[in-house]
């Protein structure tokens, strides 16, 4: 990995981080990808901040906490409680149940990107959207509204895809919504 594998870990940005934790986690067979506000992060170059790094395993069974654990401490990580935390940065890794899904259906695309510790697996722009928008139907969450229209305006997203998924949904008066404050 080069010269950057020999930064610390608070040197690291947020995608050098999950990409790290990431490789290290698929040397031991678990395959996780980027999920919720720090895709927002990423997708926003940092315009709107997120604390952790939200980890979805893409297979139907679960790995292994103790696996998870043991890679994480070797990495100067610590579990305290759902979190896993590093005393040399603010971030905090967590792993909430899988397999990845916005609403009612799975994933569909999951973006890589090649970042100086390994390649980073994350939501897709659109699939992003998807998942901010999943908080403003269901949850009333105007943040999460307001995350996913800074994405679309600073990415290029399938608004034909996002229609299709908010109308399957049940959304469309919402996704009118959406829709106007991204024009």
């Amino acid at each position: 990995m080069g010269k950057a594998s020999m930064k610390n870990v608070g040197e690291l940005n947020r995608a050098e981080l999950a990409a790290l934790v990431q490789e290290k986690l698929r040397d031991n067979g678990i395959d996780e990808i980027l999920s919720g506000g720090s895709c927002v992060s990423i997708y926003t170059n940092e315009t709107n901040l997120s604390m952790d790094l939200n980890m979805i395993h893409t297979s139907l069974l679960a790995p292994r906490r103790d696996t998870i654990r043991e890679v994480l401490q070797h990495l100067g990580f610590s579990e305290e409680g759902r979190y896993f935390k590093h005393p040399d940065t603010e971030l905090l890794v967590e792993f909430p149940p899988g397999p990845p899904s916005v609403g009612e259906e799975p994933v569909r695309t999951i973006d890589e990107r090649k970042e100086s510790t390994g390649i980073l697996r994350l939501l897709s722009p659109t699939e992003c959207v998807k998942d901010r928008l999943a908080s403003y139907f269901y949850f009333h969450d105007e943040q999460c509204l307001r995350q996913a229209v800074l994405v679309s305006k600073e990415n290029r997203v399938d608004l034909s895809e996002i229609k299709r998924w908010s109308r399957s949904e049940g959304q469309d008066d919402k996704f009118r919504h959406y829709e106007n404050l991204v024009k």
